[in-house]
């Protein structure tokens, strides 16, 4: 026998009730809410793979050269 684990084989439910007695189609009416609500949870929680760019992304230019310090005044003559 293999010890893998299937990742798509789907794994077992665990419910415990606390309170009442329902029955079985009561029970598995709730597990399959439960599950449904976890699967859409799941899906929805995931971070798209390319997030577009922004139009002010797109159109904004870059960042202008830092100064020179050592440049001095004698930057602004002849």
């Amino acid at each position: 026998m293999s010890d893998t684990v299937d990742a798509d084989a789907p794994r077992p439910i665990v419910a415990e009730v606390v309170r009442g007695t329902p029955t079985e189609e009561e029970l598995a009416a709730a597990i399959v809410v439960v599950s449904e609500s976890y699967v859409r949870e799941v899906a929805d929680a995931t971070v798209p793979d390319e997030t577009p760019r922004s139009r002010w992304e797109l159109s904004a230019r870059g960042l202008r050269a830092p100064l020179n310090r050592t440049a001095g005044w004698h930057g602004f003559t002849g």
